[in-house]
């Protein structure tokens, strides 16, 4: 079965320095136990523009699409923002090559509910080959999983101290979204 009822994408290319963030969470998120219904997908480069498409006639119906992707929202690199399709004009959210991934995503927006966790890149590199993420966005890794489990409705027993925030979590931080502006720095 290609898809489930939620979806996880990680979209990029390791190839490309920063660009590779996504495959980076993915990464990480195949390493835990998550519900059946949940599907966790390295969406790589040019395949969003595919899966996306496919996904408008999956024969089991994807109701969650969580897309995790790089994102130049204004930040310092290596903040975290989650955003709506409605917070991505057209034009505004391309991959490396140029290609427009807000359209697609306009298109599902309402059969699918889907949310964009980005992250502020430092260096994405577009003509020669940089492997390796810089040091403030790979930091960001941990906290955008923890982003994603609470988006699918998912505590990560270990991943939980007695005092319910969660282990990698900064002195003081909480868990849960209280943003007022969505595209806003969590």
């Amino acid at each position: 079965m290609l898809f489930r009822e939620i979806v996880i994408a990680g979209c990029g290319n390791p190839l490309f320095g920063d660009d590779g963030f996504g495959p980076a969470v993915v990464e990480e998120l195949q390493k835990l136990q998550l519900p059946d219904n949940v599907k966790v997908i390295d969406a790589g480069l040019g395949a969003p523009h595919f899966l996306f498409t496919l996904m408008e006639d999956a024969e089991v119906p994807v109701r969650k699409l969580i897309i995790i992707d790089i994102a130049d929202f204004g930040a310092n690199p290596g903040d975290v923002t989650k955003l709506r399709p409605e917070d991505l004009p057209p034009g505004t959210y391309r991959d490396a090559h140029s290609w427009d991934l807000s359209e697609p995503l306009q298109r599902l927006k309402d059969v699918i509910d889907i949310t964009v966790i980005g992250c502020q890149p430092k260096r994405v590199a577009s003509h020669e080959f940089e492997l390796g993420l810089t040091e403030e966005v790979e930091g960001a890794i941990p906290k955008t999983v923890r982003i994603v489990l609470e988006e699918i409705g998912v505590e990560y027993g270990a991943t939980i101290n007695h005092q319910g925030t969660h282990l990698w979590a900064s002195p003081g931080e909480t868990t849960g979204d209280t943003r007022d502006n969505p595209g806003e720095k969590i």
